[in-house]
């Protein structure tokens, strides 16, 4: 019984490190950002989006060079679901989502599309080294396309970004402390990676639960917080489109960075279940599908759009939970 209680604290002590080291992480980097004049479609997209995705990162890096791959992919899959069908649903049932063109046209095709990518990737039962450079290079790609687009907006836009984040002179004393913050946000996401596989591992053994289903619930909903919170607070602020975009650009990051840094750093690369590649990723690749016609009815999700989204969640959530 003592062992259960230190397995659940050190996921609770994880979950906290995690929240606190993404929050730092993202503020450290934004700022970064805004003193570099990077426009703000770039930060929207990347810092933020990836920002919010960092858990994921550690966690997912920690458990594919420990051994627990299981809880590497469940925690990108699983973390790709929640993100979709319970963030956006929640956020829709609170105000209905404004879905950008831009959106519907580049990023959720892209995402439709590395879903599809990393699925047929896992397919021989293993997320190789090569395929992980792929994934990888892809992002690469993406960022490189965001900032070429970036370049090309109003300067209007940029300017009230720069008067709502800051746009001082770039000197080593505005530097030195968001740097700061960025160190002190990878410390705490490393130790509550380390904390939370541990204790969720412990966990899957002590209940006889595989390790893939306590990635698909507890891990991916813990390290998904960053986003609940970044969405659920854009839709209660007004800023819709921030909460549809932090989905989207955090799943992206999850399938090309998490997947594909995870596969390259792991000895052999990632190995992927049979019960992940029949069901967990067609899964989310019909999730992300789902988006496109949603998106389209009026470029928005409507509240009973969200609420459709959040009973999705609850129906495949109980059927995982269900079916171990």
């Amino acid at each position: 019984m003592n062992e259960q209680f230190y397995s659940w604290g050190l996921i609770l002590l994880g979950l906290i490190a995690l929240t606190i080291g993404g929050e730092i992480l993202v503020r450290g980097a934004s700022t970064i950002a805004a003193l570099a004049k990077i426009p703000p479609l770039v930060i929207g997209l990347t810092v933020v989006a990836f920002g919010t995705s960092a858990p994921e990162l550690g966690v997912s890096l920690q458990a594919a060079t420990s051994g627990a791959a299981d809880v590497a992919v469940g925690n990108v899959v699983g973390s790709n679901i929640f993100n979709v069908l319970f963030i956006l649903g929640v956020s829709g049932l609170i105000t209905p989502l404004v879905v950008s063109s831009r959106l519907i046209r580049l990023d959720v095709p892209l995402m439709i599309g590395a879903s599809l990518l990393v699925w047929m990737f896992a397919s021989d039962g293993r997320i190789g080294r090569w395929d992980g450079v792929v994934l990888f290079v892809c992002l690469l790609g993406y960022i490189a396309f965001c900032i070429g687009m970036a370049k090309r907006e109003a300067s209007s836009v940029k300017a009230e970004f720069a008067g709502e984040y800051g746009g001082g002179e770039q000197t080593r004393a505005n530097y030195a402390l968001p740097v700061v913050m960025v160190a002190i946000g990878l410390v705490l996401l490393g130790l509550g990676a380390k904390w939370l596989v541990g204790g969720a591992v412990a966990i899957a053994t002590w209940f006889g639960v595989s390790e893939l289903v306590i990635g698909l619930t507890i891990v991916a909903a813990g390290t998904s917080l960053p986003e609940v919170v970044t969405s659920v607070v854009a839709s209660v602020r007004g800023e819709r489109e921030i909460a549809v975009g932090n989905v989207v650009g955090s799943n992206l990051f999850n399938l090309a960075c998490v997947l594909g840094v995870s596969a390259m750093v792991a000895p052999e690369g990632v190995p992927v279940s049979d019960t992940a590649i029949r069901f967990d990723m067609p899964v989310m690749v019909v999730v992300a599908a789902a988006c496109l016609p949603v998106f389209f009815t009026g470029s928005r999700i409507s509240r009973g759009e969200g609420a459709v989204f959040l009973l999705g969640f609850v129906a495949y959530t109980t059927y995982v939970i269900m079916a171990s």
